[in-house]
Order: structure tokens, then C-alpha cells, then sequence
């Protein structure tokens, strides 16, 4: 295992550095959830929610670009690769559960039933993991056209992680391979 390679100080190093980079991303994924349990959410028009989710999607987006880039200059790649999975999926559940929730007040109509927090975030939760129990089920058109929406989203999402995050790590392995041959 390359770690086993490094001195003792350089590993320790890369330790305590992995250490701090995913508890900093576990503390962005615990704050992205209460501010979706805690920040006031008024009911949205039709506008708003599709405001909601362009702004979203566009949000998601970027975070992944930002953060692609900085795997490509990382010290530690593969840290900051699993950092970009434990900020990313939690952003791209509450982009869809606020979604949910806001389409949910605007109209009870929307699902099967009407929807609180947790119940969106549980929907989002449960159309992300494809497992769909059905307790919870969009009615409408549009919240059937959103849900298509997610799932899409989701697998592309799944699919740019695999791809493309993990291939910048392998970018950074190769460069920094070429930058310092092994003696």
C-alpha cells in the first residue's frame, strides 16, 4: 500500500489532513440539512419552484466543478474525491426535498399526501436509492415531471462521481508520478 511507503511523519501527516478534510465535509452536510429543517420555506408559485430547482441543479453543478478542479491540485486526491461525494449528494437531496417540500405547500395536491420536511427529504431519499417504497408517490403532473427529474439527475450525478471525480484523482496520481519518479 503506498501509504505504508511514506516515513512515519508524512504519514501521520496525511492522517490528521484526511481527518480534518472529511470531518469539514461532514460539518457542510450537517449544516446543509438544518438549514433545510430550519430555514423558513414559504410556499413557492410555480416560478418559485422552478426557480427552485434550475437554481439547484445550476448549484450542484457548480460545487462539482469547483470541486473537480480542486482534486486536480489536491496534495491528497482521493480525500478531497470523497469529500466531493459527502458535500455533493447531501446538496443535491435538499435542492430536492426543498423542492418537494415547497411543491407540497403551494399544493397538497402534488403527492398522495401532504408533505412535511421530513416526509420531502424521505421522498428525495427514497427516489435517489431508487428503492420507491410507494408510501409516498407524486399525483400530479408536475410533480411526476420533477421526480423524472431527480432520477435523471441522480444517475448523472452518480455517474459524473464516478467518472469524472474519481478520474480527476487518477489525473493527479499520474501527474504527481511523472512529477516525482520513484527512486
Amino acid at each position: 500500500m503506498v501509504l505504508d511507503r511514506l516515513p512515519e511523519d508524512r504519514r501521520g501527516h496525511r492522517r490528521r489532513h484526511a481527518v480534518r478534510a472529511i470531518a469539514q465535509s461532514v460539518l457542510v452536510a450537517a449544516l446543509l440539512f438544518a438549514a433545510f429543517f430550519l430555514l423558513p420555506l414559504n410556499g413557492a408559485e410555480a416560478v418559485g419552484e422552478v426557480l427552485t430547482l434550475v437554481g439547484g441543479v445550476l448549484l450542484v453543478t457548480l460545487t462539482l466543478v469547483w470541486q473537480i478542479r480542486k482534486i486536480l491540485v489536491a496534495p491528497y486526491p482521493a480525500v478531497r474525491a470523497v469529500s466531493t461525494l459527502v458535500v455533493s449528494i447531501p446538496l443535491f437531496l435538499v435542492v430536492f426535498a426543498t423542492l418537494y417540500f415547497l411543491m407540497g405547500a403551494a399544493d397538497a395536491r402534488q403527492f398522495n399526501e401532504p408533505l412535511n420536511r421530513m416526509d420531502a427529504l424521505y421522498y428525495t431519499v427514497t427516489v435517489f436509492t431508487t428503492v420507491g417504497f410507494g408510501d409516498i408517490t407524486a399525483v400530479s403532473q408536475s410533480a411526476r415531471a420533477v421526480t423524472t427529474i431527480q432520477m435523471l439527475a441522480g444517475l448523472t450525478l452518480l455517474g459524473v462521481i464516478a467518472r469524472v471525480v474519481f478520474g480527476a484523482v487518477q489525473v493527479n496520481w499520474h501527474r504527481s508520478a511523472q512529477e516525482d519518479p520513484p527512486e
